[in-house]
């Protein structure tokens, strides 16, 4: 669906069902240069089991319309604005991904009456970016997406082992980031380097959380994602076997089965 937030035509996946505000609602939140569609196979599995979700494109990313926040904060507040837009009197179970998931902290500090529950997925207290990838970010974006996809992925990402049947997931991870506007992904890497509130986010947390990392997660190391677990007050932990940093597309069915153990709570 299409909704004005701020003035500007933002998308929202609902997981191809129809949206009540009302209802359970479940709110994802992507991570650098991403958009809805690194959530697909969630927000379906998701909205087919009695849960009301709202996969937003940021502002410059995907489909939607606008200027990218600029910062870990500013993202924050926008998914609140999300929230307002879309009419949801209650509050949200949040779930976010790398960057994501450092908005989710700052949506649970400072707007805590809106989250019931959070989702951290291959996210730590801080997640800083290599000064090589912000350059090419800013003058060489498709290198910056090519180096992403590399990375990003575990050994069963690049062989191609079929979670996402008839897909590539580094050409999928391409076509994808590409499909953003010019500048996003500089922006969001940007916001990514400056944020050093984590710690501070964290002890603020006071929701239930879960926590999903990766074994073989380069970008997000599982040793940083311990830390931030253990600066958590009441959380849950998942460690996937053979994945990487984009663990929702290289293991959908272990997050997914991760994701609605913990809603169920």
């Amino acid at each position: 669906m299409k909704i004005q937030v701020n003035g500007h035509e933002t998308f929202i996946s609902t997981g191809g069902r129809n949206f009540d505000p009302n209802g359970e609602v479940l709110l994802f939140i992507h991570g650098s240069g991403q958009s809805h569609l690194s959530f697909l196979l969630q927000g379906r599995f998701l909205a087919n089991r009695g849960f009301d979700v709202l996969v937003p494109d940021m502002p410059a990313h995907g489909l939607s319309k606008g200027d990218a926040p600029q910062t870990i904060e500013e993202m924050a507040d926008w998914y609140v604005d999300v929230i307002n837009a879309a009419e949801i009197k209650g509050n949200v179970n949040v779930i976010g991904h790398s960057q994501g998931g450092l908005v989710a902290m700052e949506m649970a500090r400072r707007h805590p009456e809106k989250v019931k529950m959070a989702t951290f997925i291959a996210t730590a207290l801080a997640i800083p970016v290599n000064d090589m990838l912000l350059d090419l970010a800013k003058n060489k974006e498709p290198r910056a997406i090519d180096a992403m996809m590399d990375w990003g992925h575990g050994p069963a990402g690049h062989m191609h082992d079929h979670t996402m049947p008839g897909h590539s997931h580094l050409a999928y991870g391409r076509q994808l980031m590409s499909a953003n506007e010019a500048g996003a992904l500089f922006t969001d890497l940007s916001a990514c380097a400056a944020y050093t509130d984590g710690a501070a986010a964290a002890a603020a947390v006071q929701c239930p959380s879960l926590c999903i990392f990766s074994d073989m997660d380069k970008m997000t190391p599982i040793k940083a994602g311990r830390k931030l677990a253990d600066a958590l007050s009441n959380v849950e932990v998942v460690e996937l076997k053979n994945a990487g940093h984009m663990s929702t597309t290289e293991r959908p069915f272990e997050v997914n089965i991760a994701l609605r153990k913990f809603l169920a709570n």
